[in-house]
């Protein structure tokens, strides 16, 4: 069996899972539409706590999404396929996209990048959890196969690694954060600012 035919039937094995089991197809529509916001939620609320610990984690993240996304249209250059649901009969196919090149998945690279480098800093597991949702509920959905996902992964992965490494030590990111901190005092002044 090729890789193209792996690929194939673990999407169909994945996929099937809310044919057999119709209850999950509406937490899988949630996971894989609506956690954007809940994202968009926690990265401003770590933003605006004023910390600098989580003021870098978030400029690491948003670092991170910038490189993996970077890395994605390099691969997407050599390797390009439609979604399943254009492709192959029988999809579970619960939400509206797109039709274009779905390598990789641009959702897992997002959440995989930003929670990885939230994880780095905070050591919270349940940041991982919530990216490893997202991701399988796109092959729920029906819009990414599994290679999709696997890729875009290990481009956040790599990607929030390397921001965590890097970033903190660059003198001009933390040059640009001060001056930031500062119009902000002007504009939302506080009492007080935590460093931890």
């Amino acid at each position: 069996m090729s890789l193209s035919e792996v690929n194939i039937e673990l999407f169909h094995w994945i996929n099937d899972i809310g044919i057999h089991y119709p209850a999950i197809n509406p937490v899988s529509i949630f996971f894989a539409e609506y956690t954007l916001y809940f994202l968009i939620l926690a990265t401003l609320i770590y933003w605006f706590t004023r910390t600098e610990k989580n003021r870098m984690m978030v400029i690491q993240g948003g670092v991170a999404f910038i490189l993996a996304e970077g890395m994605a249209k390099i691969a997407g250059q050599f390797h390009f396929h439609y979604q399943p649901f254009h492709v192959l009969e029988g999809v579970n196919k619960l939400i509206d996209k797109e039709i274009n090149n779905s390598f990789p998945s641009d959702h897992t690279i997002l959440f995989v990048s930003m929670c990885v480098s939230f994880w780095l800093v905070r050591r919270n597991a349940w940041w991982l959890v919530f990216a490893s949702c997202v991701a399988i509920s796109r092959i729920l959905v029906g819009v990414h196969y599994p290679v999709d996902i696997v890729v875009g992964a290990l481009f956040g992965i790599v990607s929030a690694y390397l921001a965590y490494v890097f970033v903190p030590r660059i003198s001009f990111v933390k040059r640009l954060l001060v001056t930031y901190e500062k119009v902000e005092k002007r504009v939302l002044p506080v009492k007080g600012k935590s460093t931890d």
